[in-house]
């Protein structure tokens, strides 16, 4: 494992700690109601950040394994929130089994089928199978749903695990990993930052029907800081160089928020308020995922394009 990649991993251990100290402190010298949510929430970091690590650390087997199974968490969290018809429990089954083949072209590194599998091949499949039910009603809206769902759950999800598949030699400081590592950890980032922003700067809402909570502050505060976790990490994870920090700092920014809005905007459509409780204090899968659906593919393809 390259020494800068070790580094960065023990890096994540160390913010994770400082926050529960952080937490704990908080708890003894200035305790309040919050405090049970804000440990649930630490030690479902701990536990996301954990198997994280493990995944990316042993080999890129496990890493890609690790998103075959957020992909199926969020899929299944998906498909238990949205209305389906009961003519449509077969179709389901095609929707999961694309999982592993969507993966297995990752693993392979196939690039030109893991492009076109889910928005081509299954686009054309899954309308095929719903025909050979013979219902018609409600047709048009199962299958843009059911589709949405597949992209985003899985096809989207899984350009974070393509980075692993990326050949090492082109970023000599820390492989493949690193990169991947490098947008988790600046999408999660951003999420924060917005966040904290946003509470301190929280006067102009940006989007109030979709999601009340964001504001211009903690957008532009967001993009700011995480643009410059960028520029300071990305000689030591990435091969960008230049001009390139900058921009993947600000594309990681903005794209984060939109995938956040885009599941806030599934929710308030639903009427519900979060995507599951799969993660205590988090929510669900989906509430934790929604930006990396947005960077990871857009970060993939700035990175691919410009280096390999």
């Amino acid at each position: 494992m390259p020494i800068n990649l070790q580094i960065a991993l023990w890096g994540v251990v160390i913010v994770l700690i400082t926050g529960t100290l952080i937490i704990w402190l908080k708890r003894v010298f200035r305790p309040s109601a919050s405090d049970h949510e804000l440990g649930l929430r630490m030690r479902s970091w701990w536990m996301m950040a954990g198997l994280f690590i493990l995944a990316i650390a042993v080999n890129r087997t496990l890493g890609v394994l690790f998103f075959v199974l957020v992909s199926f968490l969020a899929l299944k969290e998906y498909l238990s929130i949205i209305p389906t018809r009961s003519a449509d429990k077969r179709v389901l089954l095609w929707a999961y089994l694309a999982i592993p083949l969507q993966y297995l072209w990752v693993w392979l590194g196939w690039y030109g089928m893991f492009i076109i599998f889910i928005p081509v091949y299954m686009f054309l499949l899954m309308p095929l199978r719903m025909l050979i039910e013979g219902e018609t009603q409600g047709f048009l809206k199962a299958a843009g749903t059911l589709h949405w769902g597949l992209m985003t759950t899985v096809f989207l999800l899984s350009h974070a695990a393509y980075l692993l598949a990326l050949p090492n030699q082109v970023n000599p400081a820390a492989g493949s990993a690193g990169i991947l590592l490098f947008l988790v950890f600046l999408t999660q980032f951003n999420d924060i930052m917005q966040y904290v922003w946003g509470k301190l700067l929280g006067s102009i809402k940006v989007i109030p029907k979709v999601s009340p909570n964001k504001t211009l502050g903690g957008l532009l505060g967001g993009i700011v800081t995480t643009t410059m976790l960028s520029w300071l990490l990305a000689p030591y994870l990435t091969p960008l160089v230049g001009w390139e920090p900058l921009a993947a700092g600000v594309l990681i920014g903005l794209a984060g928020f939109v995938g956040d809005v885009s599941i806030s905007a599934v929710k308030r459509d639903l009427g519900i308020k979060d995507t599951g409780n799969l993660i205590p204090g988090h929510g669900g899968i989906l509430d934790r995922v929604d930006s990396l659906t947005y960077t990871a593919p857009l970060f993939f393809h700035f990175v691919y394009y410009l280096h390999y």
